[in-house]
């Protein structure tokens, strides 16, 4: 069985406080975006991942590929081994979510694949059990997210039919360093804002995380300045990575970045 994980990019991330368990609550829209790794499930005598395209870094055991298999094995006993190859292609530490949809979406195959019966309600909440974010790309649908990023809320698009382009500075910032920098800012009403006029966007939809990443990662906030030049709509982090995502209504020219950074482009459906 053969899969494509996607990746996402958050509108806005509001931190709202810091939970009693040490997670924190937040609100952010999730959007998942046509940007893939693939995902290769085979049944075999052992269970065994391999991994190609861009190099992941930690031990083994720590690979969430491997987490989400031992979970598996924790709700359901004999389940069949399988042979995982993974293709990664999704930036590591971007912030767009490339593990947690790999997780999710290796969870979903082995439910098809070896005919585990777990209803969605089942997938989201051991995609929970994994990371924050997980359970959304089992949804994997346009929604209002909070919590800690895993109480949805279906919206309608807000950036259906707009031009995309990523740019990875090749920084990988890991969520734990990003929450352990921020200040909760307290609340604000997000659909409020995605239904307001999109030219309002660089002045209200903000993203928590930039304060701290910005100023620690000058060279970020340049990019994110570049791509108001060249034509943004709207730019921004997404989650808590090093990702800087615009959204445009004609395509940008990204000749500026591509011989320092990674940079991807596409249509949002």
């Amino acid at each position: 069985m053969i899969c494509f994980p996607n990746a996402k990019i958050n509108l806005g991330l509001s931190v709202l406080e810091k939970r009693t368990d040490g997670m924190h609550n937040i609100e952010t829209c999730y959007i998942p975006i046509p940007l893939f790794d693939i995902l290769e499930i085979k049944k075999s005598k052992d269970f065994s991942v391999t991994y190609f395209g861009l190099p992941i870094p930690g031990d083994y055991v720590d690979n969430i590929i491997v987490k989400a298999w031992n979970l598996l094995l924790s709700e359901k006993k004999n389940i069949h081994s399988v042979d995982v190859c993974l293709y990664k292609n999704i930036p590591i530490g971007s912030g767009l979510g490339g593990g947690s949809s790999n997780a999710a979406f290796f969870l979903m195959a082995m439910n098809k694949l070896l005919s585990l019966g777990f209803s969605n309600f089942d997938l989201e909440r051991m995609a929970g059990e994994i990371g924050s974010d997980c359970p959304f790309f089992i949804v994997n649908e346009s929604v209002i997210a909070t919590g800690t990023g895993n109480k949805f809320s279906p919206i309608i698009n807000p950036v259906g039919g707009m031009f995309i382009t990523i740019v990875f500075p090749n920084i990988n910032i890991s969520s734990k360093d990003a929450y352990s920098k921020v200040r909760p800012a307290g609340n604000y009403i997000l659909n409020t804002i995605l239904s307001g006029e999109r030219s309002s966007w660089k002045r209200d939809l903000k993203n928590d995380f930039e304060k701290t990443i910005l100023h620690d990662f000058p060279e970020i906030e340049k990019i994110k300045g570049s791509l108001y030049n060249l034509g943004a709509l709207y730019a921004s982090l997404t989650g808590s990575g090093s990702a800087v995502y615009a959204l445009s209504t004609k395509p940008l020219n990204t000749m500026v970045f591509e011989d320092q950074f990674t940079v991807w482009t596409g249509i949002l459906d």
